[in-house]
């Protein structure tokens, strides 16, 4: 496994950062079931969504009011807008070159905003409030690892994995 914390330099929060080994060798299969984002409380949750390329994401809206999806981002897709309790679902199939990031608008709610990150591999993990991470089950072997951030930013570094004792990498992220 590799952990470490991710600290987000002039931002209260170290969460939403995404930690994710660039590229490792072989082929990923997706998602077998959709992974879902929900529209709850007038927001995307959870408000940063990584996902392998090929995953179906289902849009779940758990307000009692329409939500629209739609993303200006590379594929440019609009799903419509449907009320509580429903879900539409895309699937992620064209990352050409990952990390995707498809930013998640509603056109009736401009307020609202989210990000789903298409991944090369499962490899990845996002971080909780205090910046920590873990990504479980890594292959030992040598790899860059790197960070998704919002609105900060950190140079990739190298890591390497050995089945007998976690890796530790630490980040400091600044715009």
């Amino acid at each position: 496994s590799i952990t470490g914390t991710v600290k987000a330099t002039g931002l209260s929060s170290n969460a939403d950062a995404i930690v994710y080994i660039q590229q490792a060798p072989g082929t990923f299969t997706p998602a077998a079931k959709p992974v879902t984002m929900d529209q709850k409380q007038m927001q995307f949750i959870p408000h940063v969504l990584p996902v392998v390329a090929g995953t179906k994401v289902g849009f779940l809206n758990s307000d009692p009011t329409p939500h629209n999806v739609f993303s200006p981002d590379s594929e440019k897709y609009n799903l419509g807008t449907w009320p509580q309790g429903q879900s539409k679902d895309y699937a992620f199939t064209k990352c050409a070159k990952p990390p995707c990031v498809y930013t998640q608008l509603c056109r009736v709610h401009p307020e609202m905003v989210g990000y789903v990150v298409v991944m090369q591999n499962p490899y990845f993990a996002v971080t909780d409030k205090e910046g920590h991470y873990e990504i479980d089950n890594v292959p030992p072997g040598n790899y860059t690892l790197a960070v998704w951030h919002t609105r900060v930013k950190a140079q990739p570094k190298p890591v390497t994995v050995d089945a007998a004792k976690p890796a530790m990498v630490d980040f400091v992220l600044a715009r």
